[in-house]
């Protein structure tokens, strides 16, 4: 069992920063591969960014790639997501999510442990 908790979220105006964390009590976070997906008003769970067992392999979403950067510290349980170049769209609820074998990374129906979210807005 794993319970994953966000934080980090916020308000930034466009170019700027944030970093995003995901906490995951439980004995499996090793075991799992992590992910961000976000949510927006009226549309559906979009994938950001995953990061495998070790942190040896990272996936990215087409409109993140080269802004955003996930990565792991297993010692703490978790798991973050820097976001650079924040755009009014990217703002959203983001959600930390974990699976042990997602395969595709990219679909949210694979993960079994979910966050509450994160709030994140981006003012032009």
């Amino acid at each position: 069992q794993m319970q994953p908790v966000e934080s980090g979220g916020g308000t930034v105006q466009a170019g700027g920063s944030l970093r995003l964390s995901c906490t995951a009590s439980g004995r499996s976070f090793s075991d799992s591969v992590m992910a961000w997906f976000r949510q927006g008003p009226g549309q559906e769970r979009e994938f950001v960014a995953a990061i495998l067992w070790r942190g040896d392999a990272t996936h990215y979403g087409e409109s993140v790639k080269g802004r955003f950067t996930i990565s792991r510290d297993n010692a703490k349980s978790t798991v973050y997501l820097q976001m650079n170049s924040l755009k009014p769209e990217d703002t959203a609820v983001y959600l930390c999510a974990g699976g042990l074998r997602p395969s595709p990374v990219t679909a949210a129906r694979l993960y079994s442990y979910w966050g509450q979210g994160t709030q994140v807005t981006v003012s032009s």
